[in-house]
């Protein structure tokens, strides 16, 4: 029997995977058929995007390839370093096989609850997307979750070889997660606000970061507040701030206590393991995030009246696992991120190249008198004041990219009088800068590179499209 399925057959699939979770989400009259719509209408998307269409700056036997392999730090080299490396890729070959997605779109309610939700998996084994159930709780058992490896996803045909979480050995799906690249501030920046509403720590306090040793992602010493290093590591990525954040947690002996919240909290596929406590570094592989999870985090850092979702141990989850307070420092900083390039492009408004994604409003503090967007000296060369007017939505959000990786998660709520949305949207992939499009322009003198292939952005659109209609079909339901 052929892998491959028709598209009418995909779309009853997921509706009767979403009739599962249908008939126990509460309260019933807020779990519509939607909840199988999001799942059907994500799968097709991402099918008809055709991902196994983008080509290879390093194929497998290249010279770029070899730089590539055996990295520790997967986050050091900067877009510079990667324009550089893949520059003598005269002849791009297509990708051996089908990319590895992990895609969420999780709908809130008015008071910030979810109410249903579409997450799908592509991968050489699903190479048309599958549809992953869950329950009442947004959980899902049903997946063996496996640990990225760079070699391993050639070398072994997407199939990963180190189990995330324990006892999935027969769950009937099997996939390696991407790696979550710079998403994983994320957990970090959640990490420490939960010391300032321990008392643990204040915003305002001087952090002295002095690793004992040194490494190429993290840099030198420095000294700063807290919360400047949280804005560095938030709204323009900066690696050495997030190294001194770990490096704080590390001091802090929390690590293994945040661990150990996402998994009490049913968040089961986050973790921040095998970080340096010398300098905070050492993101590598054993850094996990699944699309689902980081979504259903996101539900609560965007703040959630009553309960989210029951915890393993049948406790209530809400969101008051951060104070309103850090939730809204965590939001403010999310909405100024400036790197606005992968499902939402705003910051290359009225480009022909990449497509128009999510359209979002760009935070002012990034736009120059001339109407460019800068951030930390990186160039985008378009004026966004006509994207930013006709925006439609906020987008809350954090990307990532290495070689091969490709990430972005956030909240998206519409602006004042715009059609209706709320929702979380979290895409993993491993369609980092070594994936372009075969349509891609070559990149402009002084001008930030276009780090993601924009079948990434294209999805970003048709799912914001969707979503603006979710409303008025709830409505008629």
């Amino acid at each position: 029997m052929s892998i491959f399925r028709t598209r009418t057959s995909r779309a009853v699939a997921a509706l009767s995977t979403a009739s599962l979770l249908l008939a126990a989400v509460t309260p019933p009259a807020q779990a519509s058929a939607d909840a199988g719509g999001v799942a059907a209408f994500l799968q097709d998307t991402m099918d008809d995007l055709r991902f196994e269409q983008v080509l290879d700056l390093a194929p497998p036997t290249s010279p770029q390839a070899r730089t590539l392999s055996g990295g520790v730090d997967k986050d050091a080299r900067t877009a510079a370093d990667y324009a550089r490396l893949f520059a003598n890729a005269a002849d791009p070959k297509p990708i051996v096989q089908q990319p590895q997605l992990d895609v969420t779109v999780l709908e809130l309610d008015r008071r910030g609850r979810p109410v249903s939700s579409g997450t799908v998996l592509m991968s050489p084994q699903y190479p048309n997307g599958i549809v992953v159930p869950v329950d009442q709780n947004f959980h899902t058992d049903q997946v063996r979750w496996r640990q990225w490896d760079d070699a391993g996803w050639y070398a072994n045909q997407g199939k990963g070889t180190i189990d995330i979480v324990p006892g999935r050995e027969n769950a009937p799906i099997d996939f390696m997660l991407p790696y979550p690249a710079s998403v994983l501030k994320l957990m970090v920046n959640f990490g420490v606000l939960r010391l300032v509403d321990k008392g643990v720590i204040k915003l305002d306090d001087t952090y002295d970061y002095q690793p004992t040793t040194v490494s190429s992602l993290c840099g030198g010493p420095s000294s700063n507040t807290i919360s400047a290093y949280m804005d560095a590591s938030i709204t323009s990525s900066s690696n050495a701030a997030s190294c001194a954040l770990v490096k704080l947690l590390h001091d802090k002996g929390a690590v293994d206590e945040l661990n150990q919240t996402f998994q009490d909290l049913g968040l089961e596929t986050m973790q921040l393991k095998n970080t340096n406590p010398a300098n905070g570094g050492r993101w590598s592989n054993p850094v996990t995030m699944s699309s689902l999870d980081t979504a259903k985090l996101l539900a609560l850092v965007d703040g959630v009246q009553g309960t989210a979702w029951t915890a393993p141990n049948g406790a209530p989850v809400t969101g008051a696992v951060l104070s309103p307070t850090s939730r809204q420092v965590f939001k403010k900083l999310l909405g100024e991120q400036g790197f606005n390039d992968m499902l939402s492009t705003t910051n290359r408004c009225g480009s022909a190249y990449p497509a128009a994604g999510i359209p979002q409003r760009v935070a002012s503090r990034w736009v120059a008198a001339d109407g460019t967007v800068t951030v930390e000296g990186n160039k985008f060369g378009k004026d966004v004041r006509p994207c930013n007017k006709q925006a439609q939505v906020t987008f809350a959000h954090k990307t990532g990219w290495v070689g091969n990786s490709g990430a972005d998660a956030g909240i998206v709520r519409s602006l004042p009088g715009k059609a209706g949305r709320h929702y979380v949207v979290v895409a993993f992939t491993n369609l980092g800068t070594q994936y372009v499009d075969a349509n891609r322009p070559a990149t402009e003198p002084g001008i930030y590179p276009v780090a993601y292939t924009e079948k990434l952005a294209q999805l970003g659109s048709a799912i914001d499209r969707y979503e603006a209609a979710w409303l008025a079909r709830r409505t008629k339901s």
